[in-house]
């Protein structure tokens, strides 16, 4: 197997710009497939996406809003017999001590970290289950202009959202003081990390850890800003998709036609 597929689209250095300046914050989005037309097609009609090809070859590309490179997707979930899936990646300082955190708190390292040149990523999942990657370097591109263009953050839905927020904030460097680190904040029962002052993830008590229904299991959930949600809605289900839950014009929770879940949140409404 090679291991360097299954980071789904980790950025690698294509049109690289520094983005040292920030850590511990959602820096990329990657999603496997099963098949990457069909994955193309889907997309491009719910979110607007167009593509181009990825250095890694033919099962991969990189999805574009407005021209600004969002999105990995990785048409390698059945030769690899992964799970279909978004995934955030979130920016850290040196790869190998965040792994190494990971592992000591009871963490899971899947892959990695590997090279891909002018960086270093890893798949890596919380005690709890939920998978998310670090990337180590540069990205694809500037990121304030990847978050405004399509991710407007994600969110954990996890067991204790206070339990997970010392385990991230340990491996990411979280509240440390240090010049690019995020904040956390506590809003009731939820936690919310902040960038800048800009709400990048939160992280949300109440999924269950054994729970027949992966939607209900802890787990990142991925966060796209869209005009017309109701209209992505739609597309979704005409192009072999289904939305699992729709708050009007404000947010829907929406599956693809592979079975990978995510959300659409309209532009102006807060996270």
């Amino acid at each position: 197997m090679n291991h360097d597929s299954t980071t789904g689209g980790a950025p690698r250095g294509e049109d690289v710009v520094s983005t040292h300046s920030v850590f511990g914050a959602p820096c990329w989005v990657s999603l496997t497939s099963r098949d990457l037309q069909a994955t193309q097609e889907f997309y491009t009609a719910v979110l607007g996406w167009r593509w181009r090809t990825a250095k890694l070859g033919e099962h991969f590309r990189i999805a574009l809003a407005g021209g600004v490179p969002v999105a990995g997707i990785a048409a390698v979930a059945s030769m690899w017999q992964m799970a279909v899936a978004w995934t955030p990646y979130f920016a850290v300082r040196d790869a190998d001590v965040a792994v190494s955190r990971v592992r000591e708190r009871g963490g899971t390292a899947a892959v990695g970290p590997l090279s891909f040149p002018p960086g270093r990523a890893a798949l890596l999942a919380d005690r709890d289950g939920a998978t998310f990657g670090i990337w180590q370097g540069d990205l694809v591109t500037n990121w304030e202009a990847w978050r405004q263009a399509a991710p407007t953050f994600a969110r954990l839905h996890t067991r204790d959202a206070f339990d997970a927020a010392m385990f991230y904030g340990e491996i990411l460097d979280w509240a440390t003081g240090e010049p690019g680190c995020c904040e956390v904040e506590y809003d009731g029962g939820e936690v919310l990390l902040r960038s800048e002052g800009d709400v990048v993830a939160r992280i949300d008590s109440g999924a269950v850890e054994a729970a027949p229904d992966p939607s209900v299991r802890p787990h990142w959930q991925i966060h796209f800003t869209v005009t017309e949600v109701p209209a992505c809605a739609r597309a979704a289900e005409k192009h072999g998709g289904s939305v699992l839950r729709e708050d009007g014009e404000r947010e829907a929770i929406l599956r693809d036609a592979d079975g990978a879940q995510f959300t659409v949140t309209a532009r102006g409404v807060c996270c």
